[in-house]
């Protein structure tokens, strides 16, 4: 690859970040453009981003706000899928990528960048989620990953490369968490946490109340959905998606809800050990499969909790614009067409108890459903059904005890 004139960088303020943009134009001279996504990190990351990413030698700096288009248009999607991945992780991380991917591109279309860089690390997810996101986006653009190519090895040869080079950080040596955060989550890595035999030290949680400490009295909370996607909080409906979110994440935070300590598989095929919270999210997540209870039929919900697995993973690979997601976000429109309704849990101390589940287009008959014989079910029809679905094991069992004859 020939040398760069102008790389647009995808920029967040951090320790990688911040000492590839000095990096970048000592090694190759170019000029860096840093692009930025407000996806809900909060005020503390985002304040004076733009004057630091100058500081430290970027040209120019774009920081979009795509927290509504983040939550309405990725969040709600996975949502309706039932993305989860490994049975814990709610992907806070992975779907993040591929929007801030895809403004970076944008960005670097407009300001006619030839290249684009990023900070992820070679042994991460996310080199995977940007990348194949450039490739779908701008496929003619050549990629620039520091952290293949540089001799920086740890956390701690960048802290040093930093203040070698004047470049303000939080990170030090004696509290090197890597940290993911956005409206949705924030993850925690690094440190104590890498070796699974430590328990989560107490001191790294930062949205959520440990459940110890929340309140002694349960409070309730109901979540109404339209086709799946959230749109109201206690009965009022909230004037946006970003609005809806952050009122959830304030009740499940109080309530010491939506606390993992994971060992995930990654893609790049190791192992790796992160804690997550994701308060809101939680109760969006569990209100919904609640909801889907009622108004997916038997052969809808368990052909669709197949489909979930596979978007789960299709997204924390990485393949969000991909044919494969868009076709199975049509049939998740498709079955979303009934899961309209209005769900209540009670949150007790980081537990979470469903307490009502209503909807319109409930499946749910209390006539058919009743111990009390109904006009709407002849008990007496099960006999037929039973002697039908039976009829291969009581053949097999005749067949079995005849060769025993025989021996």
């Amino acid at each position: 690859m020939s040398k760069p004139k102008k790389v647009a960088l995808a920029y967040s303020g951090g320790l990688d970040t911040s000492i590839i943009i000095p990096w970048l134009k000592e090694n190759y001279g170019c000029e860096v453009v840093a692009v930025c996504g407000d996806i809900g990190q909060g005020g503390d990351e985002l304040t004076g981003l733009e004057e630091k990413a100058r500081k430290t030698g970027a040209s120019e700096v774009y920081v979009a706000d795509m927290r509504e288009e983040f939550v309405a248009d990725y969040l709600w999607k996975m949502v309706r899928a039932g993305g989860e991945y490994e049975h814990k992780y709610l992907l806070g991380t992975s779907i993040a990528r591929p929007l801030l991917a895809k403004r970076q591109v944008e960005v670097a279309l407009q300001t006619g960048c030839d290249a684009l860089a990023h900070g992820c690390t070679g042994k991460g997810n996310d080199q995977v989620r940007f990348e194949l996101t450039y490739k779908a986006l701008a496929p003619h653009l050549p990629v620039i990953a520091p952290w293949r190519e540089w001799d920086l090895v740890s956390r701690e040869d960048c802290i040093k490369y930093a203040a070698k080079h004047n470049v303000p950080i939080a990170q030090t040596t004696t509290k090197i968490y890597s940290r993911d955060r956005n409206i949705w989550h924030i993850s925690h890595e690094g440190g104590e946490l890498e070796d699974p035999a430590n328990g989560a030290p107490d001191g790294i949680w930062m949205l959520t109340k440990s459940p110890k400490q929340a309140p002694d009295k349960s409070v309730d909370v109901t979540i109404g959905f339209e086709k799946s996607r959230p749109v109201s909080v206690n009965g009022k409906r909230a004037l946006s998606a970003v609005m809806l979110l952050e009122e959830l994440n304030a009740i499940g935070a109080e309530a010491g809800i939506g606390r993992i300590d994971l060992v995930e598989n990654r893609f790049v095929g190791m192992k790796s050990r992160g804690c997550y919270e994701t308060p809101g999210g939680t109760l969006i997540m569990v209100a919904h499969h609640e909801l889907e209870s009622l108004t997916l039929d038997k052969s809808m919900a368990h052909y669709k909790e197949k489909l979930a697995l596979d978007y789960a993973e299709l997204v924390y690979n990485g393949l969000w614009f991909t044919p494969l997601r868009e076709s199975l976000d049509a049939f998740f429109e498709k079955a979303a067409e009934t899961t309209t309704g209005e769900i209540t849990l009670r949150l007790y101390k980081g537990g979470i108890e469903p307490v009502s589940r209503k909807s319109p287009y409930s499946l749910y008959s209390l006539n058919i459903a009743s111990f009390t014989m109904g006009a709407e079910y002849d008990q007496r029809d099960a006999r037929g059904f039973i002697n039908l679905i039976g009829l291969p094991i009581q053949v097999r069992a005749s067949l079995n005890k005849a060769q025993k004859k025989t021996v």
